[in-house]
């Protein structure tokens, strides 16, 4: 080799070697850092969760464990606002103390991209059926995204029992003590802790950041009830149409079926329809607007009576009080729908404190009438039905009379013999311990000190004209809450809407959607107050009108001008 080449190379290698030594590198040959060492959890894959143990020591109530049953990778699916993300789909079981008892089943969606955050779905009656994980929130706007496609991990269980072709009606496992009391609560907390497992075990995290609750009806009542019972765990609850005083509620609901099978008391859907009109021609116009909407609920109940009502100048009532047929509603059908528009007196000491149960606002909603409105079977099956209460109780019964009638058989007195119509809800007799016992698991504390003093969040919603929970509950439990912590106090965590129109969870006068998550979400982790709220009307099948949602006690009064289908032509005003 030339001097002068070998010259050149030499100054290149000092050019590399120096600056390497100059920076530590000691004269190492080698330049590249081994990777470092993983410490700490791993995040696991999809299929590796099946099989899995969730040890009892994770659950804060007792049971004999978890195992995870099956976990799969689910692809992606459908577009837009009902986009499904990739997500890992786990059902679990959490075994039982009592060996005769049911295992709680429990699922959840795990998007591959993980926001952080979790949601648990309340059920529904009895419950006995898995919540939809990758649906909405109850009143949740079809043209937002659904929790999963927001990042949630989102789980729900079947309350600890498995339900039969009655579904949600079905109160066999009423039965077993330990069943009873998972569906009277304890589901939840097994539930929640259990899943929570699952979930930092799929994503390695040493904590979720935030978690959320959401439900209605006996769903709405598991709402309330974790933020009361278990307040440290939720940092969030959307509570529509609660059942929060289940006992209370039950029982009122039995008057009324005892008094829709007396012989003629129960109205057909034809007279239903004709009490809809005559209701709308007393009171629509009372919110400024004659739209088929009432919004001063408060004020219709004050004018309406049906039985001095008329309609296009003909009196509801028949001639002389006999029913004459579907033109007219006769003196025991109008006794039967005032008495459930008023309250249910228990005349005996309940362990739970509760004294009464408000009645319902009858008049203006939908009772149960024949349509061709995609809704209204639903809406029939939740009302009146389509057969009056009877002794063995029929498939078309109204149906609290359906799930009183289980819960009179399986819970109160478990005799199967025994004819649910003859227990006199207010004098229940020989059955008085037995439902005040029951009363002290289903009917929910109003006391939410625990929950506001950790910063939680509450939207609580109720439409008016829901005839299986009463509305008027939720405003009570409302007042009840000011009354303990001070309006302002309450104001700080919590807003209660009322819903005009909106009927138990579905309505062919106002089916309400909500965005109450992202409302939700913006006040805890935003700090955002909620400002007025927008709900749109979807009664169609699409949204064709939207009005605001009033924060009690106000409702929404036309302004005398503008597009009667926007919410910008309404004020919230009070009485």
């Amino acid at each position: 080799m030339h001097p002068t080449s070998r010259a050149r190379r030499l100054a290149l290698t000092l050019s590399t070697v120096l600056p390497l030594m100059a920076c530590g590198g000691g004269g190492s040959t080698s330049t590249v850092e081994p990777p470092p060492v993983p410490t700490g959890p791993q995040p696991m894959a999809c299929d590796k969760l099946a099989g899995m143990s969730i040890p009892a020591g994770s659950i804060g109530l007792p049971t004999s464990g978890g195992t995870v049953a099956t976990a799969a990778v689910v692809a992606t699916a459908g577009s837009g606002a009902s986009l499904v993300p990739e997500h890992c789909l786990v059902t679990a079981t959490i075994a039982p103390v009592d060996k005769s008892s049911s295992d709680i089943t429990f699922r959840i969606a795990l998007p591959t991209t993980w926001n952080k955050k979790a949601l648990m779905l309340g059920g529904g009656g009895f419950d006995g059926t898995l919540p939809a994980v990758i649906g909405n929130v109850p009143a949740g706007p079809a043209d937002q995204p659904r929790p999963i496609a927001r990042g949630y991990a989102v789980f729900g269980s079947n309350g600890g029992h498995a339900a039969g072709a009655l579904g949600s009606l079905d109160g066999t496992f009423l039965l077993n003590e330990e069943s009873l009391r998972n569906w009277a609560g304890e589901a939840l907390k097994k539930t929640r802790d259990a899943a929570t497992f699952v979930i930092k075990a799929r994503y390695a995290a040493d904590k979720i950041e935030q978690s959320y609750f959401a439900g209605g009806s006996t769903g709405g009542r598991e709402a309330l009830e974790v933020a009361t019972r278990w307040p440290a765990d939720w940092d969030g609850i959307i509570a529509w149409y609660p059942a929060w005083k289940q006992m209370s509620a039950m029982l009122a609901g039995h008057r009324a079926s005892r008094a829709l099978s007396q012989p003629g008391a129960y109205p057909n859907q034809a007279k239903r329809l004709l009490l809809l009109n005559a209701a709308l021609a007393t009171c629509d116009a009372l919110d400024g607007l004659s739209d088929g909407l009432i919004s001063d609920q408060n004020r219709c109940n004050d004018k309406f009576d049906p039985a001095t009502a008329s309609l296009n100048g003909t009196p509801l009532r028949c001639p002389g009080g006999a029913d004459t047929g579907d033109t007219c509603l006769s003196d025991v059908q109008i006794s039967t729908l005032k008495g459930m528009n008023s309250a249910t007196r228990f005349n005996f000491p309940m362990a739970s404190g509760e004294t009464f149960y408000p009645g319902y606002n009858m008049w203006g909603g939908d009772l149960g009438i024949a349509s061709s409105n995609a809704l209204q079977p639903t809406i029939t099956f939740l009302n009146l039905g389509t057969e009056a209460p009877a002794n063995p109780m029929p498939t078309g019964a109204p149906y609290v009379a359906r799930q009183t009638d289980a819960l009179i058989r399986y819970a109160i007195t478990r005799d199967l013999a025994y004819n649910p119509l003859s227990l006199d809800p207010e004098n229940p007799g020989a059955w008085t311990s037995r439902i005040s016992e029951l009363s002290t698991l289903l009917d929910v504390p109003v006391n939410l000190d625990a929950f506001a003093a950790k910063g939680g969040k509450l939207l609580l919603g109720h439409g008016l004209v829901d005839v299986l929970v009463s509305a008027r509950g939720s405003s009570e439990y409302y007042q009840r809450l000011q009354a303990r912590m001070t309006p302002s106090e309450v104001d700080k965590f919590a807003r209660y809407y009322e819903a005009p129109g909106y009927g138990h969870a579905v309505s062919s006068i106002f089916n309400v959607a909500w965005d109450s998550l992202t409302t939700l979400e913006n006040w805890v982790e935003k700090k955002t107050v909620p400002p007025l709220q927008i709900m749109a009307d979807t009664a169609t099948g699409t949204a064709t009108r939207t009005r605001p949602l009033c924060e009690y006690p106000k409702w929404p009064r036309y302004n005398g001008s503008g597009d009667a289908n926007l919410a910008a032509s309404f004020t919230c005003v009070r009485n």
